[in-house]
């Protein structure tokens, strides 16, 4: 399971949907800038060099998204990083779109839970929330 604070998810995708209301929409990670009606406020969950949560709000030139690693999975901060991604995330890299509105009614309906648990199958993605 990877876990981020939930106030940390609530500025990612704050951060997207304030770049997507300046500079014209929601970037899709499978269709680059393109636009089309599937695209909308979330994050995507990716697994690169460690695991993280990324705002998908288009950008301006040089600007980059807004980052926040899972606590279980940061370069900087975690040594076993690479095992534990491979372990639950797999050996390459990948990226899910995660859409806001399946998350943020269970924030606002559990205000006490302080983290977001994410935990990934070959073909299903389950979410937890945790009061740390």
């Amino acid at each position: 399971m990877f876990t981020f604070a939930i106030s940390a998810v609530r500025k990612v995708i704050a951060r997207g949907e304030a770049d997507a209301a300046a500079n014209g929409g929601f970037r899709n990670p499978y269709f680059g800038d393109r636009s089309s009606e599937r695209e909308k406020p979330g994050f995507w969950l990716v697994g690169d060099e460690g695991v993280y949560v990324m705002s998908n709000g288009k950008l301006t030139e040089g600007k980059r998204p807004l980052v926040v690693y899972a606590g279980e999975c940061d370069p900087k901060a975690n040594s076993d990083w690479w095992d534990y991604k491979r372990q639950h995330f797999g050996g390459d890299d990948g990226v899910e779109f995660i859409d806001a509105d399946l998350l943020i009614p269970s924030f606002d309906r559990k205000p006490e839970a302080t983290h977001l648990g994410i935990q990934l199958t070959e073909n299903d993605i389950s979410f937890s929330l945790i009061t740390r």
